[in-house]
C-alpha cells in the first residue's frame, strides 16, 4: 500500500489531490489499450480499402480486356518491309579553336571537365 501511495504522489498534479496523477495515468493506459484493441472498421478505414480494392477490380479487367485486344491485332510480318536508309550524315567542318580555349591549352593547371 506504501508503494501505490508514493507512486500516486510522484504522478500527482500540482494544486490537485494526491490520486489525480494516478487516474490520469489510468486512463490513459485505457485509452491506449482501446485503441490498439479497435477493429478498423471503427477507423473508417474498411469502406476505403473496399473502394481502392474495387477499383483495382476494374483496373485488372480492362488490362484484361487491353490485352485480349492486342492478341487479336494483325502482326506485321518482318521489320525488313518498315526498314528506312537513313541519309548519310556530312562530316562537320573543322574550326579553329577560340582565344580562350588556345590560351587554356597553354596552361598547365588540371581542368575539370
Amino acid at each position: 500500500m506504501a508503494l501505490l501511495q508514493d507512486l500516486a504522489s510522484r504522478l500527482a498534479i500540482p494544486g490537485l489531490p494526491d490520486w489525480t496523477g494516478l487516474l490520469a495515468l489510468l486512463i490513459l493506459l485505457l485509452v491506449g489499450l482501446a485503441y490498439l484493441l479497435m477493429p478498423f472498421s471503427v477507423f473508417g478505414l474498411k469502406g476505403r480499402l473496399d473502394t481502392v480494392e474495387a477499383q483495382l477490380d476494374e483496373i485488372q479487367g480492362e488490362l484484361r480486356l487491353i490485352s485480349m485486344r492486342l492478341a487479336d491485332a494483325p502482326r506485321r510480318s518482318t521489320v525488313s518491309e518498315d526498314w528506312m536508309d537513313l541519309p548519310p550524315v556530312q562530316p562537320e567542318p573543322k574550326r579553329q579553336p577560340s582565344w580562350p580555349e588556345a590560351a587554356r591549352r597553354g596552361r598547365a593547371e588540371p581542368r575539370i571537365d
